[in-house]
C-alpha cells in the first residue's frame, strides 16, 4: 500500500494478486478480486469502475489481505463460498465445499430429470445428502430440481448450524430438512434411507497421513480425514446403504483420488449394487463413484465396474 497516493480498485487488485501469488496462493487473482470487491461492496466485475480507494477502505482491505497471506481460507474471510450457483455461508468449523463436487450435482440433476420423465406420479422426489456439511450438495440439488425434497444429514453441531442457516437464507426450508445424525449408525439411517430416490455424499475421505494444503488444514479434521486409507467412513456407509435402500436407487460418493478402486470394491462387496462406475473430474483425476441398488444380492459376488465421464 502507498499512503497518500490515489489508487484505483483495479490497481489495488493487481498489486494484491501479485502479493498472494508470491505467498503461494494458487487462486491469487480470483482471491484478490473477491476480497477487494466484498470490502468495497461491489461485484468483482465493477472494480474497473472505481478510480479511488479511500485510506479507510485500504486499511480494511489490507487487514483481510494479511489474513489471506497467512493462508486462512478466502471463504473464512469473506464468510461465503460459491457452489453450483449458490452463495453459502461458511466459516471455521464447517468444511468449505470445493468446485469439483459440483460434478456430483450435475450427475444428480440428470438422474432426477430421468426419474421425473419416467414417473407417472406427481409426488416429490426424495434425495438424501449424507455428511452434508454446509449443505452444498443437497441445497444445490433442491435449487436446480424444484420437485425434490432433501434430507441433509450432518453430525457436527457447528456444521449443522451453518447448514440450517443456509437452508433458511436460501428460502428452502419447505423442501430441505436437516437431520443431525451419524451416517454410520444403521438404526438411525435405515428409516431415512428407506424412501430415498437418490443418495449423494461427500464424506471425509482423505488418508490420515496425506499432506494437505494450508487452506485445507483450516477445515475441521473430522470432515477431511477418515482413517489410514481414507476409507473408514465409506466402508461403514456401504452396508447401511446396501441394506436400507430400495432397488433402483442411484448413489454417488465422492472419494480421494487414490481410492476409486477401493470405493468400487467396497460397494461391489455388499452384493447389492450394480452399475458401479468410477468417474473422473475435468482434470482427469478420479473424483466420485456411482452405483445403483439392485433388487437381489449378486450370488456370484460380482458387480459391473466401469469408468465413466463426469457427465455420464
Amino acid at each position: 500500500m502507498i499512503d497518500g497516493e490515489r489508487l484505483s480498485a483495479d490497481a489495488l487488485r493487481r498489486a494484491t494478486a501479485a502479493r498472494l501469488a508470491a505467498a503461494g496462493v494458487e487462486s491469487a487473482g480470483a482471491d484478490a478480486a473477491e476480497l477487494i470487491a466484498q470490502l468495497l461492496e461491489v461485484e468483482p466485475g465493477r472494480l474497473l469502475l472505481i478510480d479511488d480507494v479511500t485510506a479507510e477502505q485500504r486499511e480494511r482491505i489490507e487487514a483481510a489481505v494479511q489474513r489471506r497471506l497467512q493462508r486462512i481460507p478466502l471463504q473464512h474471510i469473506t464468510t461465503r463460498a460459491f457452489f453450483a450457483g449458490l452463495a453459502l455461508t461458511v466459516g471455521p468449523g464447517v468444511f468449505v465445499p470445493r468446485p469439483e463436487t459440483e460434478l456430483i450435482v450435475e450427475w444428480a440433476v440428470k438422474q432426477l430429470q430421468r426419474m421425473r420423465q419416467g414417473s407417472a406420479t406427481p409426488g416429490p422426489i426424495r434425495v438424501v445428502d449424507l455428511c452434508a456439511g454446509s449443505g452444498a450438495l443437497g441445497l444445490a440439488i433442491a435449487r436446480l430440481v424444484p420437485e425434490t425434497e432433501v434430507i441433509s444429514v450432518e453430525l457436527s453441531d457447528t456444521a449443522a448450524d451453518y447448514l440450517q442457516r443456509n437452508i433458511d437464507e436460501l428460502g428452502l426450508a419447505a423442501r430441505v430438512r436437516l437431520v443431525r445424525a451419524d451416517v454410520s449408525d444403521a438404526a438411525t439411517m435405515a428409516p431415512l434411507l428407506a424412501d430415498a430416490d437418490l443418495v449423494v455424499s461427500n464424506p471425509p475421505y482423505v488418508p490420515a497421513a496425506a499432506e494437505v494444503s494450508p487452506e485445507v488444514a483450516h477445515d475441521p479434521p473430522e470432515a477431511v480425514f477418515s482413517g489410514d486409507t481414507g476409507m473408514d467412513l465409506i466402508r461403514a456407509m456401504a452396508p447401511i446403504l446396501a441394506g436400507a435402500l430400495r432397488p433402483g436407487t442411484p448413489v454417488a460418493i465422492e472419494h480421494d483420488d487414490t481410492t476409486a478402486q477401493q470405493v468400487c470394491d467396497t460397494l461391489v462387496a455388499t452384493r447389492r449394487f450394480a452399475e458401479v462406475v468410477a468417474h473422473d473430474d475435468l482434470a482427469g483425476r478420479p473424483r466420485f463413484v456411482t452405483a445403483v441398488h439392485r433388487a437381489e444380492a449378486d450370488p456370484a459376488h460380482r458387480g459391473a465396474v466401469g469408468v465413466g465421464r463426469w457427465d455420464a
